[in-house]
């Protein structure tokens, strides 16, 4: 009996910190469509407001390492208990890191702003991208949420489109930059907007890599596609 009673109180903590870092990847999310809302309007207050949420999300991941800590200290899980906590950290720690590259996107809209050459620059297609990292963030939260790995490996696929975008955006920056000398500054802003926008993505595929590895109990990072998809199968 008192066995089953530590077992429940166990899960209950264990519930407890999975509703939390599914609290965290929502703050996370709001930060980076705060940054889209920035790029996309060049507004100063969606800037702040990136800004006020990154205070939020580094305490949040502050407490939840102590948590994570006090309850390996104190249960000490093994097998798959021990697993499922190892991927909440590794979790927070993708969330914590992408709510920084939504922090420097806001940081660098801010700085184009200030430049004054923001409506003479080419951003519609970064725009673009930055839409595909945050919606791939919902999809990885999702998943993450549901331990889905089919829809896992459907974001592996989907961050190779992320990246594409970013060497077709690096390739027309390039050009524009060629093409009027006068913007080279200002564009080296948006080649900072782009790489924290495919840094995003990054940080969402680490978390769909962490759902298989915590099904399948198989680290899949550095794996080809074809043979992801034949651990997933």
């Amino acid at each position: 009996m008192a066995d089953k009673h530590l077992s429940s109180q166990f899960d209950s903590e264990l519930n407890t910190v999975s509703s939390r870092v599914m609290e965290l990847g929502g703050l996370v999310e709001s930060q980076i469509r705060q940054a889209i809302y920035a790029l996309s309007h060049f507004s100063i207050e969606a800037v702040q407001q990136v800004e006020a949420i990154e205070q939020r999300v580094n305490s949040m991941e502050v407490e939840l390492d102590h948590e994570l800590a006090s309850i390996i200290a104190r249960r000490q899980p093994t097998a798959r208990d021990l697993r499922l906590l190892m991927a909440f950290s590794k979790a927070i720690a993708n969330l914590e890191r992408m709510g920084d590259e939504a922090t420097r996107m806001a940081r660098m809209v801010r700085s184009i702003i200030e430049s004054g050459t923001a409506r003479s620059l080419p951003t519609s297609d970064l725009r673009v991208a930055a839409d595909l990292a945050s919606g791939l963030l919902r999809k990885a939260l999702d998943a993450f949420a549901r331990l889905d790995t089919k829809a896992a490996l459907d974001i592996l696929k989907e961050d190779d489109l992320i990246d594409r975008e970013f060497d077709g955006f690096v390739r027309k920056l390039i050009t524009y930059m060629v093409e009027d000398p006068r913007k080279i500054s200002p564009s080296l802003d948006l080649l900072f907007l782009a790489k924290a926008i495919e840094r995003i993505g990054d940080h969402s595929k680490n978390v769909a890599e962490l759902i298989i590895y915590l099904v399948k109990g198989k680290d899949i990072r550095h794996t080809a596609l074809d043979e992801i998809e034949s651990t997933v199968a």
